[in-house]
């Protein structure tokens, strides 16, 4: 089958899960013909996305976040704003979108969570089906675990989710654990979609904590946990434009720019991982057996919803500041690690057997 995949740009998840389906997809005899990765000023895509994506890849600006001066947290209603501003260049988008699917026929399109594949797929009515995967997906699951908020910040999630989704035939819902119960029809519940490449690490233990920043606003906060704990080393990775590969901001704490290879080692060898509450990274921990300390970006209620499912299913502590006291404490304090370990490996080593299951009935319908 062909596949024409719109990936979110906002965060670098989407990307590792879009690598992973790319790999996974060429290796059992299908086509992925062409990437649209939505965009902004915000984030530049990391190198080695195109360079583990052999097709063609194409940028096209795409809704995102507006963040505050210090850029830490999400502000709400100036997002909504300034996407509206910039409305014509996302109907553009659309239109490139409907120009390349016309000239790479595709039998499906996957959207890895961006609002522009649900919106072409209503607007443009192609005749293909559009399938969706994501952690998000899991909001119309019975089981999921909605963080304490303002009802606003609630509604304009699920509504966010339910725009991606607009006239999906299936919904992937990527999740940290498994259910047999019914909820919505489309909905299907898959593990992590994981790079092989951290599959094939082999976790071991050295003298250093690790952190992940997506918004480079919270090194204030991890210099400060390194001032504060000067007796152990630190091991960063942010994406800030115009600073230098490895940075020392401290004796014992190093920045690096996100580096793919770089990252993944330091993650099998750290004690511990600090990082805001993505849902890739988080999973990519508990595969190699790490404690996460989890701080949701701030006015993102995704990232809250995020870290309370971690939370539930064992993956660390949940804090509203970079701290590496809770960390130190959960790792010291954990019993029989490996057998929580062991039950989260068989759970996401069952992902091929899903995916075929999928592709199967896919293949029937074609």
């Amino acid at each position: 089958m062909r596949f024409f995949f719109i990936v979110q740009g906002e965060g670098r998840g989407h990307m590792t899960q879009a690598m992973a389906l790319f790999d996974m997809l060429e290796k059992k005899g299908h086509k992925t013909v062409a990437v649209v990765v939505g965009s902004s000023n915000r984030r530049t895509i990391p190198s080695y996305f195109s360079e583990q994506i052999h097709c063609p890849i194409h940028l096209l600006p795409s809704p995102n976040f507006v963040t505050d001066k210090d850029n830490k947290s999400i502000k709400v209603l100036p997002t909504l704003f300034d996407n509206l501003k910039k409305t014509p260049f996302f109907l553009k988008s659309l239109k490139n979108i409907h120009l390349l699917v016309q000239e790479t026929r595709p039998d499906i399109i996957l959207n890895f969570y961006d609002i522009l594949g649900g919106l072409y797929n209503f607007l443009y009515k192609p005749n293909i089906r559009l399938m969706t995967i994501g952690h998000q997906y899991l909001v119309f699951h019975p089981d999921f675990p909605f963080a304490k908020s303002s009802s606003l910040q609630k509604q304009l999630f699920i509504l966010n989710t339910k725009i991606t989704a607009l006239g999906a035939k299936r919904m992937i819902a990527l999740s940290f654990w498994d259910s047999k119960k019914k909820s919505h029809p489309s909905l299907i519940i898959c593990p992590p979609v994981l790079r092989r490449k951290v599959k094939d690490l082999i976790p071991a233990i050295q003298p250093y904590f690790l952190a992940y920043i997506v918004n480079s606003g919270y090194s204030d906060e991890i210099i400060k946990v390194a001032e504060k704990y000067k007796n152990i080393h630190f091991e960063a990775f942010w994406d800030e434009k115009g600073m230098p590969e490895k940075f020392l901001a401290l004796p014992n704490l190093v920045f690096n720019q996100v580096n793919e290879p770089l990252f993944l080692n330091k993650m099998a060898n750290c004690q511990g991982l600090m990082t805001t509450a993505g849902f890739e990274s988080v999973g990519e921990a508990m595969y190699l057996g790490k404690k996460v300390l989890m701080v949701p970006v701030k006015g993102q209620y995704e990232q809250q919803c995020n870290a309370l499912d971690a939370v539930n299913s064992g993956a660390g502590v949940q804090s509203s500041f970079f701290d590496l006291a809770p960390l130190k404490t959960l790792i010291e304090n954990q019993r029989s690690p490996l057998s929580q370990v062991n039950e989260f490996k068989i759970w996401q080593n069952t992902l091929e057997t899903h995916l075929d299951t999928l592709l199967d009935s896919e293949e029937k319908t074609t």
